[in-house]
Protein backbone atom coordinates (compact mmCIF):
# COMPACT_ATOMS: atom_id res chain seq x y z
CA UNK A 1 0.00 0.00 0.00
CA UNK A 2 1.66 2.97 -1.35
CA UNK A 3 -0.92 5.54 0.39
CA UNK A 4 -2.66 5.30 3.76
CA UNK A 5 -6.23 5.84 2.78
CA UNK A 6 -7.55 9.56 3.18
CA UNK A 7 -11.45 9.07 1.54
CA UNK A 8 -14.08 7.06 2.13
CA UNK A 9 -13.79 5.78 -1.58
CA UNK A 10 -10.16 4.50 -0.83
CA UNK A 11 -11.78 2.66 2.05
CA UNK A 12 -14.00 1.02 0.23
CA UNK A 13 -11.27 0.29 -2.59
CA UNK A 14 -9.65 -1.52 0.44
CA UNK A 15 -12.73 -3.07 1.34
CA UNK A 16 -12.41 -1.89 5.10
CA UNK A 17 -15.86 -1.05 7.21
CA UNK A 18 -14.00 0.79 9.23
CA UNK A 19 -10.56 2.29 10.83
CA UNK A 20 -8.62 1.12 14.25
CA UNK A 21 -6.77 4.85 14.15
CA UNK A 22 -7.51 7.95 12.73
CA UNK A 23 -4.42 10.42 11.87
CA UNK A 24 -5.21 14.10 11.72
CA UNK A 25 -2.46 16.11 10.91
CA UNK A 26 -1.67 19.49 10.14
CA UNK A 27 0.19 18.92 7.19
CA UNK A 28 -1.12 17.60 4.11
CA UNK A 29 -0.17 14.22 3.93
CA UNK A 30 2.91 13.26 2.07
CA UNK A 31 4.31 10.21 2.23
CA UNK A 32 7.81 10.13 3.07
CA UNK A 33 9.85 9.04 5.99
CA UNK A 34 10.49 12.84 6.79
CA UNK A 35 6.98 13.08 7.90
CA UNK A 36 6.11 11.95 11.59
CA UNK A 37 2.50 11.49 10.50
CA UNK A 38 3.34 9.04 7.34
CA UNK A 39 5.87 7.09 9.61
CA UNK A 40 3.46 6.80 12.51
CA UNK A 41 0.62 5.39 9.64
CA UNK A 42 3.00 3.15 7.71
CA UNK A 43 4.45 1.71 11.38
CA UNK A 44 0.86 0.85 13.06
CA UNK A 45 -0.47 -0.35 9.88
CA UNK A 46 2.71 -2.72 9.00
CA UNK A 47 2.03 -4.34 12.32
CA UNK A 48 -1.45 -5.03 11.62
CA UNK A 49 -3.60 -2.10 12.22
CA UNK A 50 -6.10 -0.18 9.77
CA UNK A 51 -5.19 3.48 9.73
CA UNK A 52 -6.40 6.37 8.13
CA UNK A 53 -5.28 9.68 7.94
CA UNK A 54 -7.25 13.00 7.73
CA UNK A 55 -4.58 15.87 6.68
CA UNK A 56 -5.10 19.36 7.17
CA UNK A 57 -9.05 19.18 7.80
CA UNK A 58 -11.56 22.21 7.22
CA UNK A 59 -11.81 23.11 10.94
CA UNK A 60 -14.97 25.49 10.29
CA UNK A 61 -17.18 22.30 9.75
CA UNK A 62 -17.53 18.59 9.72
CA UNK A 63 -16.80 17.53 6.11
CA UNK A 64 -13.13 16.23 6.49
CA UNK A 65 -13.22 15.64 10.26
CA UNK A 66 -16.07 12.86 9.34
CA UNK A 67 -15.36 11.62 6.05
CA UNK A 68 -13.43 8.04 7.49
CA UNK A 69 -16.19 7.83 10.32
CA UNK A 70 -15.26 6.97 14.01
CA UNK A 71 -12.29 5.08 14.67
CA UNK A 72 -11.90 1.52 16.65
CA UNK A 73 -9.42 2.33 18.58
CA UNK A 74 -8.40 5.86 18.82
CA UNK A 75 -7.72 9.14 17.72
CA UNK A 76 -4.00 10.45 16.91
CA UNK A 77 -2.96 13.89 16.48
CA UNK A 78 -0.42 16.18 15.49
CA UNK A 79 0.05 19.76 14.37
CA UNK A 80 2.29 18.81 12.10
CA UNK A 81 6.49 18.51 11.43
CA UNK A 82 6.56 22.08 12.94
CA UNK A 83 5.09 23.61 16.16
CA UNK A 84 1.61 25.38 14.31
CA UNK A 85 2.65 28.74 16.05
CA UNK A 86 6.31 28.72 14.67
CA UNK A 87 5.16 27.59 11.20
CA UNK A 88 2.06 30.26 11.24
CA UNK A 89 3.91 33.14 12.66
CA UNK A 90 7.63 35.03 12.43
CA UNK A 91 10.00 35.81 15.43
CA UNK A 92 8.67 39.52 14.92
CA UNK A 93 4.39 37.69 15.38
CA UNK A 94 3.84 38.65 11.47
CA UNK A 95 1.30 36.22 9.86
CA UNK A 96 3.46 33.98 7.52
CA UNK A 97 2.04 33.64 4.05
CA UNK A 98 3.68 30.79 2.90
CA UNK A 99 3.68 26.85 4.00
CA UNK A 100 5.71 24.09 2.70
CA UNK A 101 3.93 21.71 3.75
CA UNK A 102 0.59 23.07 2.06
CA UNK A 103 -0.48 22.45 -1.36
CA UNK A 104 -0.25 25.49 -3.09
CA UNK A 105 2.38 26.92 -1.21
CA UNK A 106 -0.38 29.48 0.78
CA UNK A 107 -0.71 28.97 4.89
CA UNK A 108 -4.36 28.83 5.23
CA UNK A 109 -4.30 25.21 6.22
CA UNK A 110 -3.12 24.80 9.31
CA UNK A 111 -4.49 26.49 12.87
CA UNK A 112 -3.05 28.30 15.15
CA UNK A 113 -2.82 25.72 18.33
CA UNK A 114 -3.38 22.97 16.12
CA UNK A 115 -3.56 19.91 18.44
CA UNK A 116 -6.27 21.66 20.41
CA UNK A 117 -8.25 22.85 17.95
CA UNK A 118 -7.66 19.25 16.01
CA UNK A 119 -8.95 17.64 19.38
CA UNK A 120 -12.14 20.11 20.10
CA UNK A 121 -13.19 19.66 16.62
CA UNK A 122 -13.19 16.25 17.08
CA UNK A 123 -15.13 16.38 20.25
CA UNK A 124 -17.34 18.56 18.38
CA UNK A 125 -18.82 16.18 15.86
CA UNK A 126 -17.83 12.31 17.58
CA UNK A 127 -19.57 12.69 21.48
CA UNK A 128 -17.94 10.72 23.50
CA UNK A 129 -16.19 9.44 21.19
CA UNK A 130 -12.49 7.19 21.17
CA UNK A 131 -9.66 8.43 23.30
CA UNK A 132 -7.78 11.21 21.50
CA UNK A 133 -3.76 10.65 21.75
CA UNK A 134 -1.47 14.03 20.68
CA UNK A 135 1.95 13.82 19.31
CA UNK A 136 4.05 15.38 16.89
CA UNK A 137 7.14 18.18 18.26
CA UNK A 138 3.70 20.47 18.95
CA UNK A 139 2.33 18.01 22.00
CA UNK A 140 5.72 16.79 22.54
CA UNK A 141 7.59 19.71 23.51
CA UNK A 142 4.53 21.53 25.33
CA UNK A 143 3.92 18.13 27.37
CA UNK A 144 4.83 20.55 31.16
CA UNK A 145 4.13 23.83 31.87
CA UNK A 146 6.49 25.76 29.28
CA UNK A 147 6.73 29.75 28.11
CA UNK A 148 4.64 30.37 25.34
CA UNK A 149 6.05 33.69 23.32
CA UNK A 150 2.73 34.55 20.99
CA UNK A 151 0.95 35.08 24.47
CA UNK A 152 3.85 36.12 26.44
CA UNK A 153 2.96 33.72 29.61
CA UNK A 154 3.18 30.48 31.03
CA UNK A 155 0.61 27.67 30.16
CA UNK A 156 -0.31 24.59 31.11
CA UNK A 157 0.32 21.00 29.60
CA UNK A 158 -1.27 21.00 25.96
CA UNK A 159 -2.78 17.75 27.14
CA UNK A 160 -5.33 20.01 29.66
CA UNK A 161 -6.11 22.76 27.17
CA UNK A 162 -6.70 19.88 24.15
CA UNK A 163 -8.37 17.81 26.85
CA UNK A 164 -7.31 14.54 25.03
CA UNK A 165 -6.56 11.36 27.45
CA UNK A 166 -2.91 10.79 26.60
CA UNK A 167 0.15 12.40 24.80
CA UNK A 168 2.75 10.93 23.11
CA UNK A 169 6.31 12.70 23.63
CA UNK A 170 9.71 11.99 21.54
CA UNK A 171 9.62 9.91 18.04
CA UNK A 172 6.55 8.13 19.26
CA UNK A 173 7.56 4.81 16.84
CA UNK A 174 7.43 2.23 20.13
CA UNK A 175 4.91 4.19 22.22
CA UNK A 176 2.22 4.50 20.04
CA UNK A 177 2.50 0.41 19.10
CA UNK A 178 1.95 -0.09 22.47
CA UNK A 179 -0.81 1.84 23.12
CA UNK A 180 -2.46 0.51 20.15
CA UNK A 181 -1.51 -3.06 21.23
CA UNK A 182 -2.89 -2.22 24.72
CA UNK A 183 -6.38 -0.48 23.43
CA UNK A 184 -6.71 -3.77 20.79
CA UNK A 185 -6.57 -6.24 23.74
CA UNK A 186 -8.17 -3.95 26.50
CA UNK A 187 -5.32 -3.98 28.96
CA UNK A 188 -3.74 -0.90 31.56
CA UNK A 189 -1.68 1.36 29.00
CA UNK A 190 -0.59 3.95 32.14
CA UNK A 191 3.00 2.31 32.79
CA UNK A 192 3.79 2.60 28.82
CA UNK A 193 6.93 4.57 28.55
CA UNK A 194 6.87 7.84 26.55
CA UNK A 195 3.64 8.81 27.41
CA UNK A 196 2.14 11.44 29.55
CA UNK A 197 -1.70 11.29 31.10
CA UNK A 198 -4.01 13.51 33.50
CA UNK A 199 -4.31 11.92 37.18
CA UNK A 200 -5.70 12.68 41.01
CA UNK A 201 -2.16 10.95 41.91
CA UNK A 202 1.33 10.76 41.55
CA UNK A 203 2.85 7.21 41.17
CA UNK A 204 5.15 5.74 42.90
CA UNK A 205 8.82 6.78 42.78
CA UNK A 206 8.10 9.83 40.48
CA UNK A 207 9.70 13.05 40.74
CA UNK A 208 7.42 15.92 41.80
CA UNK A 209 8.18 19.22 39.55
CA UNK A 210 6.95 22.85 41.06
CA UNK A 211 3.35 23.23 40.31
CA UNK A 212 1.89 25.35 37.07
CA UNK A 213 0.83 27.73 40.07
CA UNK A 214 3.92 27.77 42.00
CA UNK A 215 5.77 28.22 38.45
CA UNK A 216 3.15 31.17 37.55
CA UNK A 217 4.14 32.70 40.53
CA UNK A 218 7.80 32.71 40.44
CA UNK A 219 10.13 32.75 37.92
CA UNK A 220 13.14 30.80 40.11
CA UNK A 221 10.66 27.70 40.68
CA UNK A 222 10.14 27.58 36.99
CA UNK A 223 13.45 27.32 36.65
CA UNK A 224 14.20 25.00 38.95
CA UNK A 225 11.72 22.94 36.95
CA UNK A 226 12.71 23.22 33.39
CA UNK A 227 16.10 21.84 35.37
CA UNK A 228 14.06 19.25 36.51
CA UNK A 229 12.69 18.16 33.63
CA UNK A 230 15.21 18.67 31.25
CA UNK A 231 17.44 16.19 33.61
CA UNK A 232 15.04 13.48 33.02
CA UNK A 233 14.92 13.16 29.24
CA UNK A 234 17.57 10.00 29.14
CA UNK A 235 15.77 6.80 29.44
CA UNK A 236 18.69 4.98 30.80
CA UNK A 237 18.50 8.02 33.97
CA UNK A 238 15.29 9.24 33.58
CA UNK A 239 12.19 9.10 36.62
CA UNK A 240 8.78 9.41 35.50
CA UNK A 241 7.71 13.30 36.43
CA UNK A 242 4.67 14.53 37.91
CA UNK A 243 3.30 18.53 37.81
CA UNK A 244 0.15 19.12 39.65
CA UNK A 245 -2.12 21.05 37.54
CA UNK A 246 -5.01 22.75 39.41
CA UNK A 247 -6.89 19.86 41.41
CA UNK A 248 -4.80 17.11 39.09
CA UNK A 249 -1.44 16.03 38.12
CA UNK A 250 0.13 15.78 34.70
CA UNK A 251 2.20 12.40 35.02
CA UNK A 252 4.65 11.57 32.02
CA UNK A 253 6.26 8.40 32.44
CA UNK A 254 9.90 7.59 31.82
CA UNK A 255 11.42 8.18 28.10
CA UNK A 256 10.40 5.15 25.89
CA UNK A 257 13.80 3.20 24.83
CA UNK A 258 16.20 4.50 22.25
CA UNK A 259 15.73 2.11 19.02
CA UNK A 260 18.03 -0.19 18.33
CA UNK A 261 19.50 -0.25 14.99
CA UNK A 262 17.54 -3.18 13.99
CA UNK A 263 14.28 -1.04 14.91
CA UNK A 264 15.90 2.19 13.38
CA UNK A 265 16.12 0.10 9.85
CA UNK A 266 12.71 -1.38 9.92
CA UNK A 267 11.36 1.81 9.98
CA UNK A 268 13.55 3.38 6.77
CA UNK A 269 12.59 0.21 5.43
CA UNK A 270 8.66 0.10 4.82
CA UNK A 271 7.33 1.36 1.27
CA UNK A 272 7.21 4.86 0.97
CA UNK A 273 5.37 6.74 -2.20
CA UNK A 274 7.57 9.80 -1.74
CA UNK A 275 5.17 12.29 -2.73
CA UNK A 276 2.16 13.75 -1.88
CA UNK A 277 -0.95 11.72 -1.97
CA UNK A 278 -2.75 12.50 -5.18
CA UNK A 279 -5.39 14.56 -4.10
CA UNK A 280 -3.68 17.24 -3.25
CA UNK A 281 -3.18 17.60 -6.76
CA UNK A 282 -5.15 19.94 -7.67
CA UNK A 283 -4.80 22.55 -5.02
CA UNK A 284 -0.86 22.78 -6.80
CA UNK A 285 2.55 21.99 -5.53
CA UNK A 286 3.84 21.28 -2.21
CA UNK A 287 6.96 22.23 -2.05
CA UNK A 288 8.69 20.40 0.66
CA UNK A 289 8.86 17.94 -1.60
CA UNK A 290 11.33 19.59 -3.23
CA UNK A 291 14.37 19.40 -0.21
CA UNK A 292 12.49 15.84 1.19
CA UNK A 293 11.78 13.93 -1.58
CA UNK A 294 15.06 12.07 -2.33
CA UNK A 295 16.76 12.95 1.50
CA UNK A 296 18.68 10.22 3.39
CA UNK A 297 17.89 10.08 6.49
CA UNK A 298 21.18 8.65 7.87
CA UNK A 299 20.77 9.23 11.80
CA UNK A 300 18.53 10.52 14.81
CA UNK A 301 19.27 12.46 18.07
CA UNK A 302 21.87 15.12 18.42
CA UNK A 303 24.26 16.12 21.47
CA UNK A 304 24.63 19.19 20.39
CA UNK A 305 22.40 20.47 22.92
CA UNK A 306 22.00 24.42 21.82
CA UNK A 307 20.26 25.86 23.92
CA UNK A 308 17.76 27.53 21.36
CA UNK A 309 16.86 24.10 19.75
CA UNK A 310 14.32 21.82 20.86
CA UNK A 311 15.78 18.81 19.17
CA UNK A 312 17.06 17.34 22.76
CA UNK A 313 14.08 16.86 24.25
CA UNK A 314 11.87 15.62 21.41
CA UNK A 315 14.64 13.26 19.48
CA UNK A 316 16.87 13.19 22.17
CA UNK A 317 20.49 14.05 22.93
CA UNK A 318 21.43 10.30 21.94
CA UNK A 319 22.69 9.73 18.35
CA UNK A 320 21.02 6.14 17.00
CA UNK A 321 21.90 5.59 13.26
CA UNK A 322 20.94 3.24 10.79
CA UNK A 323 23.12 0.63 8.93
CA UNK A 324 25.09 1.11 5.89
CA UNK A 325 22.74 -1.74 4.35
CA UNK A 326 19.25 0.18 4.93
CA UNK A 327 20.65 3.74 4.04
CA UNK A 328 21.71 1.77 0.71
CA UNK A 329 18.65 0.17 -0.05
CA UNK A 330 16.80 3.16 0.25
CA UNK A 331 18.94 5.20 -2.07
CA UNK A 332 18.40 2.04 -4.42
CA UNK A 333 15.38 2.78 -4.21
CA UNK A 334 15.67 6.16 -5.08
CA UNK A 335 16.87 5.13 -8.72
CA UNK A 336 13.59 3.22 -9.73
CA UNK A 337 11.59 6.38 -8.59
CA UNK A 338 10.54 7.86 -12.28
CA UNK A 339 11.23 11.00 -10.98
CA UNK A 340 15.17 10.32 -9.77
CA UNK A 341 17.59 12.26 -11.76
CA UNK A 342 20.26 11.38 -9.96
CA UNK A 343 20.32 13.80 -6.98
CA UNK A 344 20.52 12.76 -3.23
CA UNK A 345 19.97 16.18 -1.80
CA UNK A 346 20.63 15.49 1.61
CA UNK A 347 22.21 12.42 3.40
CA UNK A 348 22.17 13.24 7.10
CA UNK A 349 19.79 13.85 10.45
CA UNK A 350 19.64 17.10 13.48
CA UNK A 351 23.43 17.57 12.15
CA UNK A 352 24.94 15.24 9.51
CA UNK A 353 28.36 14.68 10.64
CA UNK A 354 27.40 12.89 13.96
CA UNK A 355 27.06 9.52 11.87
CA UNK A 356 28.34 6.43 12.90
CA UNK A 357 29.80 7.33 17.05
CA UNK A 358 28.69 8.18 20.18
CA UNK A 359 30.26 8.15 23.62
CA UNK A 360 30.48 4.79 24.88
CA UNK A 361 29.92 5.57 28.63
CA UNK A 362 26.78 7.37 27.82
CA UNK A 363 25.23 4.26 25.51
CA UNK A 364 25.97 2.33 28.68
CA UNK A 365 25.32 4.62 31.35
CA UNK A 366 23.27 7.50 29.93
CA UNK A 367 23.76 11.62 30.17
CA UNK A 368 25.78 13.14 32.36
CA UNK A 369 23.75 15.45 34.16
CA UNK A 370 26.54 18.31 34.95
CA UNK A 371 28.76 17.75 31.33
CA UNK A 372 27.47 18.23 28.09
CA UNK A 373 29.35 16.51 25.14
CA UNK A 374 30.62 19.18 23.00
CA UNK A 375 30.41 22.13 25.07
CA UNK A 376 31.89 24.47 26.05
CA UNK A 377 34.39 21.70 23.88
CA UNK A 378 34.30 18.46 22.72
CA UNK A 379 34.71 15.94 25.66
CA UNK A 380 37.35 13.19 26.00
CA UNK A 381 34.98 10.31 26.01
CA UNK A 382 33.29 11.58 22.68
CA UNK A 383 35.85 11.00 19.65
CA UNK A 384 34.73 11.62 16.67
CA UNK A 385 35.28 9.80 13.86
CA UNK A 386 34.34 10.92 10.49
CA UNK A 387 35.46 8.10 8.08
CA UNK A 388 32.76 6.35 9.30
CA UNK A 389 30.58 8.86 6.97
CA UNK A 390 33.14 9.16 4.90
CA UNK A 391 32.70 5.29 4.19
CA UNK A 392 28.85 5.42 3.57
CA UNK A 393 29.33 8.68 0.78
CA UNK A 394 31.43 6.80 -1.04
CA UNK A 395 29.31 3.86 -1.09
CA UNK A 396 25.51 5.89 -2.00
CA UNK A 397 27.46 7.72 -4.63
CA UNK A 398 29.06 4.60 -6.42
CA UNK A 399 25.61 3.51 -7.01
CA UNK A 400 24.33 2.99 -10.39
CA UNK A 401 22.34 5.80 -11.24
CA UNK A 402 23.36 7.93 -8.21
CA UNK A 403 25.20 11.64 -10.00
CA UNK A 404 25.31 13.41 -6.37
CA UNK A 405 24.88 12.80 -3.34
CA UNK A 406 24.96 16.81 -1.06
CA UNK A 407 25.17 17.45 2.45
CA UNK A 408 22.83 19.70 3.09
CA UNK A 409 21.38 19.15 6.82
CA UNK A 410 24.22 21.27 8.81
CA UNK A 411 27.85 19.71 10.21
CA UNK A 412 29.52 20.51 13.40
CA UNK A 413 32.81 22.16 12.76
CA UNK A 414 34.00 21.58 16.31
CA UNK A 415 33.87 17.83 15.57
CA UNK A 416 35.34 18.21 12.74
CA UNK A 417 38.38 19.88 13.92
CA UNK A 418 38.68 17.44 16.87
CA UNK A 419 38.95 14.77 14.70
CA UNK A 420 42.56 14.60 14.18
CA UNK A 421 42.68 11.46 11.95
CA UNK A 422 39.71 12.32 9.71
CA UNK A 423 38.77 15.82 9.54
CA UNK A 424 40.22 17.24 7.15
CA UNK A 425 39.80 14.18 4.69
CA UNK A 426 35.90 14.84 5.68
CA UNK A 427 36.32 18.48 4.50
CA UNK A 428 38.29 17.68 1.47
CA UNK A 429 35.40 15.16 0.29
CA UNK A 430 32.79 17.41 1.15
CA UNK A 431 34.18 19.82 -1.21
CA UNK A 432 34.95 17.79 -4.08
CA UNK A 433 31.88 15.58 -3.89
CA UNK A 434 29.19 16.75 -1.61
CA UNK A 435 28.58 20.18 -1.97
CA UNK A 436 26.47 21.86 -4.01
CA UNK A 437 28.16 25.50 -4.16
CA UNK A 438 27.68 26.35 -0.61
CA UNK A 439 28.24 24.19 2.45
CA UNK A 440 25.92 25.63 5.74
CA UNK A 441 27.44 25.49 9.11
CA UNK A 442 25.59 27.37 12.16
CA UNK A 443 27.58 29.29 14.83
CA UNK A 444 25.16 31.52 15.07
CA UNK A 445 27.39 33.95 16.86
CA UNK A 446 31.01 34.64 16.94
CA UNK A 447 30.63 37.19 20.92
CA UNK A 448 31.98 35.10 23.54
CA UNK A 449 29.40 35.86 25.93
CA UNK A 450 26.38 34.89 23.61
CA UNK A 451 28.24 31.67 22.88
CA UNK A 452 28.29 30.96 26.01
CA UNK A 453 24.34 31.28 26.41
CA UNK A 454 23.84 29.86 22.87
CA UNK A 455 25.61 26.69 24.51
CA UNK A 456 28.41 26.74 21.09
CA UNK A 457 31.62 26.56 20.48
CA UNK A 458 33.90 29.94 20.72
CA UNK A 459 35.45 31.63 17.89
CA UNK A 460 38.25 29.05 17.69
CA UNK A 461 37.01 25.89 16.06
CA UNK A 462 35.18 28.13 13.47
CA UNK A 463 38.14 29.68 12.35
CA UNK A 464 40.52 26.74 12.35
CA UNK A 465 37.73 25.23 9.99
CA UNK A 466 37.34 28.34 8.02
CA UNK A 467 40.83 27.96 7.07
CA UNK A 468 40.31 24.00 6.20
CA UNK A 469 37.47 24.31 3.89
CA UNK A 470 39.37 27.54 2.22
CA UNK A 471 42.22 25.12 1.69
CA UNK A 472 40.29 22.06 0.77
CA UNK A 473 38.90 24.57 -1.87
CA UNK A 474 41.93 26.25 -3.08
CA UNK A 475 42.95 22.25 -3.84
CA UNK A 476 40.08 21.50 -5.85
CA UNK A 477 39.67 24.74 -7.65
CA UNK A 478 36.31 24.53 -7.19
CA UNK A 479 34.20 27.81 -6.14
CA UNK A 480 32.56 26.46 -3.09
CA UNK A 481 31.83 28.52 -0.59
CA UNK A 482 30.34 28.41 3.56
CA UNK A 483 26.90 29.70 4.31
CA UNK A 484 26.86 30.64 8.27
CA UNK A 485 23.34 30.50 9.80
CA UNK A 486 23.10 33.26 12.36
CA UNK A 487 20.93 34.66 15.55
CA UNK A 488 20.01 38.00 15.86
CA UNK A 489 18.78 38.87 19.42
CA UNK A 490 19.44 36.05 21.53
CA UNK A 491 19.03 36.59 25.12
CA UNK A 492 21.88 38.61 26.17
CA UNK A 493 22.44 39.93 22.93
CA UNK A 494 22.47 43.60 22.60
CA UNK A 495 23.27 46.31 19.43
CA UNK A 496 26.99 45.99 21.00
CA UNK A 497 27.30 42.08 20.29
CA UNK A 498 25.78 42.19 16.40
CA UNK A 499 28.13 45.23 15.94
CA UNK A 500 31.05 42.96 17.48
CA UNK A 501 29.33 39.87 15.51
CA UNK A 502 29.51 42.06 12.23
CA UNK A 503 32.92 43.29 12.31
CA UNK A 504 33.89 39.08 12.82
CA UNK A 505 32.15 38.14 9.26
CA UNK A 506 33.61 41.08 7.68
CA UNK A 507 36.90 40.79 8.66
CA UNK A 508 37.86 37.17 9.31
CA UNK A 509 35.26 35.68 7.02
CA UNK A 510 34.64 37.82 4.60
CA UNK A 511 30.81 37.90 3.96
CA UNK A 512 27.66 39.63 3.89
CA UNK A 513 25.64 37.29 6.31
CA UNK A 514 22.35 36.71 4.59
CA UNK A 515 21.05 33.71 6.84
CA UNK A 516 19.97 35.33 9.47
CA UNK A 517 17.24 34.98 12.08
CA UNK A 518 15.53 36.83 14.61
CA UNK A 519 15.82 34.71 17.97
CA UNK A 520 12.41 32.81 18.49
CA UNK A 521 11.98 31.39 22.25
CA UNK A 522 10.78 27.75 21.60
CA UNK A 523 8.57 26.01 23.88
CA UNK A 524 10.63 23.51 26.15
CA UNK A 525 13.95 25.23 25.46
CA UNK A 526 16.95 26.99 27.66
CA UNK A 527 16.88 29.57 25.55
CA UNK A 528 13.40 30.85 26.26
CA UNK A 529 13.85 29.68 29.82
CA UNK A 530 16.64 32.89 29.40
CA UNK A 531 13.77 35.03 27.91
CA UNK A 532 10.81 34.34 30.19
CA UNK A 533 13.10 34.40 33.48
CA UNK A 534 15.76 37.51 31.80
CA UNK A 535 18.63 34.82 34.28
CA UNK A 536 20.78 32.92 33.38
CA UNK A 537 19.67 29.90 34.03
CA UNK A 538 22.82 27.92 35.16
CA UNK A 539 24.36 31.27 37.37
CA UNK A 540 21.26 33.26 38.17
CA UNK A 541 23.04 36.29 36.78
CA UNK A 542 20.61 38.65 35.22
CA UNK A 543 20.91 39.08 31.75
CA UNK A 544 19.77 41.64 29.02
CA UNK A 545 17.17 40.70 26.87
CA UNK A 546 15.82 42.81 23.95
CA UNK A 547 11.83 42.25 23.77
CA UNK A 548 10.86 45.23 21.20
CA UNK A 549 10.24 44.00 17.72
CA UNK A 550 11.72 47.11 15.86
CA UNK A 551 14.62 46.50 18.35
CA UNK A 552 15.34 43.27 17.25
CA UNK A 553 14.71 43.90 13.39
CA UNK A 554 17.59 46.77 14.03
CA UNK A 555 19.69 43.80 15.38
CA UNK A 556 19.51 41.84 12.71
CA UNK A 557 20.14 44.98 10.14
CA UNK A 558 23.11 45.75 11.91
CA UNK A 559 24.07 42.62 10.86
CA UNK A 560 22.90 42.44 6.85
CA UNK A 561 24.47 45.92 6.43
CA UNK A 562 26.33 45.48 3.07
CA UNK A 563 29.77 46.60 3.12
CA UNK A 564 32.79 46.66 0.85
CA UNK A 565 35.44 44.13 0.70
CA UNK A 566 36.88 41.70 -1.28
CA UNK A 567 34.15 38.71 -1.68
CA UNK A 568 36.42 36.31 -4.03
CA UNK A 569 40.02 36.29 -2.96
CA UNK A 570 42.67 35.21 -5.36
CA UNK A 571 43.11 31.52 -4.18
CA UNK A 572 46.73 30.47 -4.31
CA UNK A 573 46.94 26.95 -5.49
CA UNK A 574 48.40 24.35 -3.06
CA UNK A 575 50.24 21.59 -4.20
Amino acid sequence: MKFLPITKQELNSLQWDSLDIILVSGDCYVDSPYNGTAIIGKYLASHGFRVGIIPQPDIHSDVDITRLGEPKLFWGVSGGTVDSMVANYTASKKRRKSDDFTPGGLNNKRPDRAVIVYSNLIRKHFKNTKPIVLGGIEASLRRVAHYDFWTNKLRKSILFDAKAEMLVYGMGEKTILQIARAFKQKKDWHNIKGLCYIANEVPENYKVLPSFDDVQKSKSKFTKMYHLFYNNNDPITAYGLAQKTDTRYLIQNKPANHLSQKELDYIYDMEFALDAHPSHNRHGKVKALDTIKFSLTTHRGCYGECNFCAIAVHQGQTVNWRSEKSIIKEAKNFTNHKSFKGIISDAGGPTANMYGFECEKKIKKGCCEKKRCIFPTVCKAMKPDHSIQLDLLDKIQNINGVKKVFIASGIRYDMIVNDKMHGQKYVNKLVEKHTSGQLKVAPEHTDDTILKYIGKPDQTSLKQFHKMFENAAARSDKKQFLTYYLIAAHPGCSDREMKNLKDFTSRDLKINPEQVQIFTPLPSTYSALMYYTEQDPFTGDKIFIEKETNKKVKQKDILTKKVKYNKYPQRKRIS
